[in-house]
């Protein structure tokens, strides 16, 4: 199996966050429990997902999660991100509000706006509109700086998403996400059609060792985690179809990588192969209609549709939903009429 440690990548694009050198009379112990003990807020799963990703080091070289730290032994921690400051500035920018009550928010993000402030994007965020907008969200543990949020979306897919406006709906929202019991509804323009119509994508998911931007499919590996997508055709443009998708996990990109894997990426997702012509004709008319659609819809085609969980204050199962965004709508117009008249 290749394992991050193993690929020859270099290192160039990770930042020290944190190092330690172990005592003269360190005791031998494992490194899992070793940073437990000195990383604040971190769980152990994170540590060893960590150490599986390359990103601890001891004595500059990489280490499998059972290593015993020994005494004078010198370990880093690196992260693709520098560390960050974690006031976030307020910023004056409009919400568009789905729900709101004393407890939660929901809120329907803009393609193209970032969640939450990060390395090269420090402000224009949503967490940098909630600031502003409300005063003294709550944290989660070891998410500093990230006020009110339990969940994120990419920058560039649309949607739904829940703020958490008190300490008990945040721990009672991240306990949700955390057993995998929030419904979870997406929509996906997708090249081709796929086959099953509709079925489920159960291959564990993880970072690219390829491209640390990227997460990657690991069917035949134990590495990664367990990522599973359920997906349902609801509509068939033959060169493209409408998809919905239901998260069963919440993995990083876990509907674009899933698509992918399948050979049914998402219209114009750059990242996994859909901005290419993946299905259709050579004729240069087609492509031109397709570029014509790329320019339409400059994003992955993929939104939030739908969010279901249990409200942290009356314990009632509640949803809400909302409608595709505008330039969704037009790229389905355009299929569909170019499919009636080709």
């Amino acid at each position: 199996m290749i394992t991050p440690q193993e690929n020859e990548e270099p290192d160039d694009d990770l930042f020290e966050h944190h190092r330690i050198v172990a005592d003269a009379g360190q005791s031998l112990l494992r490194i899992d429990k070793f940073l437990m003990d000195r990383l604040p807020n971190v769980t152990r799963t994170k540590i060893q997902g960590g150490i599986h990703e390359g990103y601890v080091k001891v004595n500059d070289k990489p280490i499998k999660p059972n290593y015993k730290v020994h005494p004078h032994d010198i370990i880093i921690v690196s992260l693709p991100e520098p560390p960050r400051d974690t006031d976030v500035k307020p910023e004056n920018i409009p919400l568009h509000i789905v729900f709101e009550d004393d407890h939660i928010l929901v809120v329907n993000k803009a393609a193209g706006m970032v969640v939450h402030p990060a390395y090269q994007n420090w402000s224009g965020t949503l967490v940098n509109a909630l600031t502003y907008h409300f005063q003294s969200l709550p944290n989660m543990p070891g998410n500093e700086g990230r006020p009110g949020l339990v969940h994120r979306i990419d920058k560039d897919t649309s949607g739904l998403l829940v703020i958490a406006k008190t300490e008990q709906a945040i721990n009672s929202l991240a306990k949700q996400f955390f057993e995998h019991s929030i419904e979870r509804t997406y929509y996906a323009l997708v090249w081709g059609v796929p086959v099953p119509a509709e079925g489920r994508i159960d291959v564990n998911l993880g970072r690219s060792l390829k491209d640390r931007r990227m997460t990657a499919a690991f069917p035949k590996d134990d590495f990664g985690r367990t990522a599973i997508t359920n997906y349902k055709t609801l509509k068939d443009f033959r060169y493209v179809s409408l998809v919905e998708c239901q998260l069963e996990t919440g993995r990083t990109h876990q509907i674009r990588a899933h698509m992918k894997y399948i050979g049914h990426p998402i219209f114009n997702d750059e990242m996994y192969g859909g901005s290419e012509v993946v299905k259709g004709t050579v004729f240069t008319k087609y492509k031109q209609f397709v570029e014509n659609c790329f320019k339409i819809i400059p994003r992955q085609a993929l939104h939030a549709k739908s969010l279901g969980f249990v409200h942290p204050a009356s314990q009632k199962f509640v949803q809400f939903d909302s409608e595709l965004p505008a330039d969704f709508r037009e790229v389905m117009e355009k299929w569909e009429n170019y499919v009636k008249y080709h």
